[in-house]
């Protein structure tokens, strides 16, 4: 599966929101899963998309096709956009959906690992990192997915962003001490995002 992040800065709240009920166009879309996002918590004015496709060559396809004509809408209503695209690499608990509908906020954390602690990296995600959130109350799924670059992602959808506070309150501390995370990470951006129902396709 293909993951898409989408991030930008809206000047105009109003229009955006209007054009970003267009995506429902992708309903339909050969190897489109699903899509949804929503604001930051933490830095007014920026949104953040996140779409899911099959594969690579049904998400070119798209974009060779339909993309404009949908994303027209949104023309003029936002600056500094950023897109990243992440295959999946695996799930974050089990069973991975891309569905929006009972989740109220979106962790995403952004990661760019030194080369040499790749591996590393990934088997602290699967063996420390995994259980942890798995085993948070009010966490629902997730995912960690690569980028060429030696860039990651981390998704995980949150039932509350009151539950995702006390994981984090309580575990990232010493987590982070036992995956060694300091050692592996080069660079390291996150948000959390609440979620806009209207923009669940």
């Amino acid at each position: 599966m293909l993951v898409k992040w989408t991030r930008c800065t809206v000047i105009d709240r109003r229009g955006y929101e209007r054009g970003q009920r267009k995506w429902a166009g992708l309903l339909g879309e050969p190897g489109f899963r699903g899509q949804g996002g929503g604001w930051s918590r933490v830095r007014p004015g920026v949104a953040h998309v996140f779409s899911f496709w099959e594969s690579r060559p049904f998400y070119d396809s798209f974009m060779a096709r339909s993309h404009d004509r949908l994303a027209a809408a949104q023309s003029g209503t936002y600056k500094d956009t950023q897109t990243k695209l992440f295959d999946h690499r695996f799930d974050v608990k089990t069973g991975f959906e891309p569905r929006f509908t009972d989740a109220d906020v979106v962790r995403v954390a952004h990661c760019k690992v030194h080369e040499e602690r790749v591996e590393h990296f990934a088997l602290m995600q699967e063996k420390v990192w995994n259980p942890a959130m798995a085993g948070s109350p009010g966490m629902l799924r997730g995912l960690f997915g690569e980028a060429p670059g030696n860039e990651f992602i981390v998704l995980s959808m949150w039932h509350s962003a009151a539950e995702h506070g006390k994981y984090r309150a309580e575990r990232i501390e010493r987590l982070t001490l036992r995956a060694q995370t300091a050692a592996d990470v080069a660079a390291l951006a996150g948000d959390i995002v609440a979620l806009e129902p209207s923009w669940t396709v």
